[in-house]
């Protein structure tokens, strides 16, 4: 039975973002029966011919799997390369080595990404569809964070918040200046609040923080959708395997 090109890379759960598997067909990275294809509708039957990416063999999995995991700080959401292993970085993957099939491992990626210094809730799947479903703006699916900053919570920030604050995006390497997108927000205490976002900037929690003349001190994700990590009862750095119907249920993706 054939298949578009890019429908074949999403169901691999090799890429994080529709973006990043267009880029690498468009940048000549991907071929196909030995052939580089740059045409990311280009149809063919996965059983008869081979898809390289990067020197990879990619193959759609037999079996989606569905993690939930609780990340620690310190962890980062990519695979380590020289440069971080050097630095003595720590991947998030790294959390499930010998626990999970290596084939499975070597096949996940993460729903969204949480930086270094943030914890919380993560999803990690091989299903590349549901990645996008969740990633997809259209959906309108809230990521809930509790914060804590270093000057006292005042009404103008929480304000600001709820209309949506400006501030500076790399995109391609250029610098733009963004306004995000209306927010939920909750005083936790003089010097934290809960907030729920719509969207999913690098670091956007941060950047409005900072934006508006304040700074993130402690950054945790507590939800996504109704899917809360409570719920679960996981320490930093445990996960839990969960059904596709149960994610989905949940968030609503």
């Amino acid at each position: 039975m054939k298949i578009r090109l890019h429908q074949f890379l999403s169901r691999t759960g090799h890429f994080s973002s529709k973006n990043k598997l267009k880029k690498a067909v468009w940048d000549g990275s991907v071929s196909v029966g030995g052939r580089v294809v740059k045409d990311i509708s280009y149809e063919f039957n996965p059983d008869k011919r081979e898809v390289i990416y990067n020197g990879i063999s990619l193959s759609l999995p037999s079996n989606y799997d569905y993690f939930i995991l609780n990340k620690p700080k310190g962890v980062i959401c990519s695979r380590i390369n020289k440069h971080e292993r050097s630095l003595n970085k720590k991947s998030v993957f790294s959390l499930f080595e010998n626990l999970v099939d290596s084939k499975v491992l070597d096949s996940l990626v993460t729903v969204g990404r949480l930086d270094e210094g943030t914890t919380g809730l993560l999803i990690l799947t091989n299903d590349g569809s549901l990645v996008n479903d969740i990633a997809n703006p259209s959906k309108n699916i809230g990521k809930t964070y509790s914060l804590k900053v270093s000057k006292r919570v005042t009404s103008e920030l929480i304000n600001s918040i709820r209309k949506g604050v400006s501030i500076d995006i790399i995109r391609d390497g250029i610098t733009e200046e963004y306004t995000t997108m209306p927010a939920l927000v909750t005083k936790l205490s003089d010097y934290s609040i809960e907030v729920t976002i719509f969207e999913g900037k690098k670091r956007q929690i941060r950047r409005m923080i900072e934006a508006l003349g304040n700074r993130v001190l402690q950054l945790h994700r507590s939800s996504i959708g109704s899917l809360d990590l409570e719920a679960y009862s996981l320490e930093p750095g445990q996960y839990k395997e969960e059904s596709r119907e149960e994610i989905v249920q949940r968030i609503g993706a």
